[in-house]
């Protein structure tokens, strides 16, 4: 380790507080041929290393036909990524004994048992954060509970209990803890959950007890730029062969509602202090879980089975825990920790090699399949690079 990455660590185990540290040595020199070969809008990728991040770039425009540069404090969107926080989350409640790993829903929703799926009630929280629950993956009936909320008054813990109501009547797919069926409304169930036992919205609980303690400064909720402004790298798809961006509004991003389930962004920087912290264990602190929570987390439940057709962000092989997953890949000796995040329009992955206390990440402000080979091939590179 560098001496000043010593000093930076040192004093990071004293404080008892992420450092966040520098940017470390620039990436942009390594991004700027993949951005040319994928043609994304823009690249971001950090790289961390005994909690301290070593490198870092951002390189590529925030909207696609505009030259304005993105930089390496720009905020990307990460979807799903978002999934772990809310585990997380669970997992402190776990710890302060308000919740169990095996509470089911119908403890969890005792007003709703009478009317619940016989199956649904037998749900445990750890099904639900593994997707093993039984909940088939998102379909026609989510997606119309998802528009109709947006019609519904109240604040946005309200209407996730509108949705849990609603679909906690309908029939599972498959028996709880029979299968892998990748689900947004599995972290509805267990957002929603951790909100009545908490007692304040998700959006609070994952700001006041996951962003400022890790002093992650660049993190929020929703679209990464401002109504009106292009702040940040808009949101990108294809449509009919051309690029089209997505300022931020209704359009662009996910609906609020599906919060625990994938609406969070930061910068890279940030991203990558995020990955760093589940890199080494929480070692460095904060303690925001015991160390064997933080275990379960990490541990894998259940085997993927490979779907060939998966949309980019969401897992098609290896194995997933609670909100986060596992991949074997041929450049790296051991499994990683993995998860992709997209809301379609941008596309954000994390990987993590606790044995080696590393991590690195790479976003995109575009989704599809492009975005998606673009940022396995930046993986690749950066990890052959820079994990020994």
């Amino acid at each position: 380790m560098k001496p000043h990455a010593a000093l930076i660590l040192a004093l990071s185990l004293v404080s008892g507080t992420p450092s966040r540290g520098g940017e470390g040595e620039s990436l942009d020199a390594i991004l700027t041929p993949h951005l040319e070969r994928h043609k994304v809008p823009a690249l971001a990728a950090a790289v961390i290393k005994d909690g301290v991040i070593v490198a870092s770039g951002a390189v590529g425009t925030r909207r696609v036909g505009a030259d304005i540069p993105v930089t390496r404090d720009d905020r990307f969107h990460l979807g799903s990524d978002t999934k772990a926080m809310t585990a997380l989350l669970a997992g402190m409640l776990v710890d302060e004994g308000k919740l169990r790993w095996d509470s089911t829903v119908a403890e969890l929703f005792p007003e709703l048992a009478g009317t619940m799926d016989a199956r649904l009630r037998t749900v445990t929280l750890t099904q639900l954060l593994s997707h093993t629950s039984g909940v088939p993956g998102d379909d026609e009936a989510f997606d119309k509970l998802l528009g109709g909320s947006l019609t519904q008054d109240g604040n946005l813990d309200e209407l996730r209990y509108g949705i849990v109501r609603e679909y906690a009547k309908r029939p599972l797919a498959a028996k709880p803890g029979e299968k892998f069926a990748y689900a947004n409304m599995n972290y509805l169930f267990a957002g929603s959950a951790v909100e009545r036992i908490a007692g304040k919205t998700w959006e609070e609980l994952v700001t006041e007890r996951v962003f400022e303690p890790l002093g992650l400064k660049t993190a929020g909720l929703g679209p990464q730029s401002t109504v009106g402004r292009v702040d940040a790298p808009l949101g990108h798809v294809e449509v009919d062969g051309k690029v089209k961006a997505f300022l931020a509004g209704p359009n662009g991003d996910n609906p609020l509602v599906i919060g625990p389930a994938g609406t969070a962004h930061m910068s890279a920087l940030d991203f990558a202090r995020w990955a760093g912290w589940h890199a080494g264990g929480g070692k460095r602190g904060p303690a925001l879980v015991k160390p064997d929570t933080l275990a379960k987390l990490h541990a894998m439940a259940v085997t993927i089975p490979a779907k060939k057709d998966a949309p980019p962000g969401t897992p098609a092989l290896g194995r997933y825990g609670l909100g986060m997953g596992e991949m074997t890949v041929p450049w790296s000796k051991e499994p990683l920790l993995y998860h992709g995040g997209s809301n379609t329009k941008n596309l954000a992955h994390i990987w993590i090699n606790p044995q080696r206390d590393f991590a690195l990440v790479v976003l995109t402000n575009i989704g599809g399949p492009r975005a998606e080979a673009a940022l396995r091939a930046v993986a690749e590179d950066l990890y052959k690079r820079r994990a020994d």
